[in-house]
């Protein structure tokens, strides 16, 4: 039996108790004068993947936060995130490219939920041009391990089809950058264990407590995604918090 086969998708209760993450919201203005003391590095290319069913708007917290700490910040400029992801792809390593050739740095990638899956694939394609892939709530371990599947059915028309198991395989594959996952226990959307990275000497996953909607406002979330952009370039080195933070990591 494989790993997707094993993993279920997440309880009718944690989905009913998924707005609980939009508590996050202000929170996260309540956290700002904290967030502003974040670690910050080189200023460098970012671009920031939204989940399925969501646009540009859904990461603007994500993206004004690094903006504030200097780096040169990209949503994906193509509207909602409905579309196979054969259409998108391209697009978006032709983006990376840009952004790479235009700054002389290796891009990073944050991708939430269904972005983060895209993103990893990038870094497949394009891995001389991306720094780090950055995901948030992304079952890339277990595509299927989600409820998702009637939300593809009623935002694109289509029904979705059943992966194959050989893609399912190559997603969940280790990718040739540096890897974060961000996940939480409380989602209600995907599986948890279905967004974690394998393990090796260049990923590791990152535990936060909120949900699959708060994930992209959560202040914990974007301390992380700070801390990893912050290192410098050519090194990489496991999360670890220090002790004003660690409270908020299980």
């Amino acid at each position: 039996m494989s790993a997707e086969d094993e993993i279920e998708p997440p309880s009718p209760r944690l989905l009913a108790l998924e707005a609980r993450g939009l508590l996050d919201i202000p929170a996260l203005l309540a956290a700002a004068p904290f967030l502003a003391t974040a670690p910050r590095g080189q200023r460098q290319g970012v671009i920031v993947l939204p989940g399925l069913g969501a646009d540009d708007r859904s990461t603007v917290a994500i993206r004004r936060f690094l903006a504030s700490l200097g780096y040169d910040v990209h949503g994906w400029n193509r509207g909602r995130n409905i579309r196979g992801a054969d259409a998108d792809l391209p697009a978006i390593a032709q983006q990376a490219s840009r952004l790479r050739a235009a700054t002389g740095l290796p891009v990073s990638l944050v991708g939430w939920s269904r972005g983060g899956i895209m993103a990893r694939e990038v870094a497949r394609e394009i891995a001389p041009d991306i720094r780090m892939v950055i995901t948030l709530g992304s079952p890339f371990a277990a595509p299927t391990a989600s409820n998702v599947r009637t939300l593809w059915r009623l935002l694109s028309g289509e029904k979705a089809a059943s992966p194959r198991p050989e893609w399912m395989r190559a997603l969940a594959r280790p990718i040739p950058v540096p890897a974060t996952a961000i996940y939480t226990r409380s989602d209600g959307v995907v599986a948890w264990q279905a967004c974690l990275e394998p393990e090796g000497t260049h990923s590791e996953n990152i535990e936060v407590r909120t949900t699959h909607l708060g994930l992209g406002f959560h202040a914990p979330a974007l301390w992380v995604i700070a801390d990893r952009l912050a290192q410098p370039f050519g090194t990489w080195r496991p999360f670890r918090p220090g002790p004003l933070v660690a409270p908020f990591f299980p």
